[in-house]
């Protein structure tokens, strides 16, 4: 049995891999600026606690021997892109991977995961819907669509700096648009998956709902349970990374909004209004992935959505009934 941290347990994958984690035996500690919501947090040990404070740091890795960093402001397009929160998401990001590094350091964690994002590759190969390019050696030259995407980058550098310098094993993942149950779906900063849910599940029959940009823009979407999975195989594994977690199965922001209309049973028109999108085309490039794990996600978009649309539609009637 392995003490595990899991930093960003309050957060909607964190919240699944801690019970992904207690499922296999683990004793796990969970820190994070807030309870998972939902209550999807089974961990041993809770701390209430800002990671951007290095004492809250170095108390949360403590007798650990595996850290899960998964902490981070972050949010769907219409908190990341519109650039109003720019500096927030550089400087907040950025000193929770400054804390948990150097805390580690000092307690002799042996082995760290870090939640990079496919933010990160370069807009330049992300401006033809139909043929992004987002493989791993794609990187550099550097030129992220966002700040966020920045400090992913400069994240990455980081840990595999202390990876070089101070001998603690790091993995990292850059996930791809990670979706599900338990996750964000109002507020302003759920992302995609959940936002077409929701407008889909509030909308009347016959109305429309909207959707930001022309809807041509491209995406891949990979479900929560495969998400975990894949983690879990990287940290088993000898490979560092950074390697690719997301979906092959591309689609347009307008087919996508469609499909959560079908779910809904419901005949809504799509109405295309100006808003932050990101870059025009972005698609997971699995070929490495399934190299180093042998493992490639089996779960249709389609099916992933219903369960994420049903657990929706559920948090709106309850919100209904209070």
């Amino acid at each position: 049995m392995k003490k595990i941290l899991v930093c960003g347990a309050g957060g909607f994958i964190g919240g699944h891999l801690v019970n992904r984690l207690k499922s296999e035996g683990h004793w796990v500690r969970g820190v994070d600026l807030k309870e998972n919501e939902y209550g999807n947090n089974n961990s041993d040990e809770f701390i209430l606690g800002d990671l951007r404070d290095p004492v809250v740091a170095q108390k949360a890795v403590k007798g650990i021997d595996e850290v899960y960093q998964l902490a981070a402001d972050m949010g769907g397009a219409g908190y990341i892109f519109t650039g109003d929160h720019d500096a927030d998401v550089m400087n907040n990001s950025a000193l929770c991977n400054l804390n948990v590094l150097g805390a580690s350091q000092k307690e002799g964690v042996k082995k760290i995961f870090y939640s990079s994002s496919a933010c990160m590759y370069p807009e330049y190969n992300q401006m033809d819907p139909d043929n992004p390019k987002c493989s791993e050696d794609s990187a550099y030259p550097a030129a992220p669509d966002s700040e966020y995407g920045w400090e992913k980058l400069f994240s990455e550098r980081l840990y595999l700096s202390y990876h070089r310098n101070y001998g603690i094993e790091v993995r990292i993942a850059r996930f791809h648009n990670i979706f599900g149950p338990q996750g964000t779906w109002n507020g302003g900063k759920e992302k995609a998956p959940a936002a077409m849910c929701r407008k889909a599940a509030e909308a009347e029959d016959g109305t429309s709902i909207e959707v930001w940009g022309d809807g041509k823009q491209t995406r891949s979407f990979l479900y929560i349970d495969e998400c975990v999975e894949a983690v879990m195989r990287l940290m088993n594994s000898d490979f560092t990374g950074p390697v690719n977690i997301g979906s092959e199965e591309m689609i347009s922001i307008n087919d996508f909004a469609q499909m959560a209309i079908d779910i809904s049973g419901k005949k809504l028109k799509i109405n295309n209004i100006p808003g932050p999108t990101g870059v025009r085309g972005r698609n997971s490039d699995n070929k490495l992935l399934f190299e180093k794990l042998q493992w490639a996600p089996s779960l249709s978009l389609i099916d992933g959505m219903k369960k994420t649309y049903s657990w929706i539609d559920s948090q709106i009637q309850v919100e209904v009934k209070k």
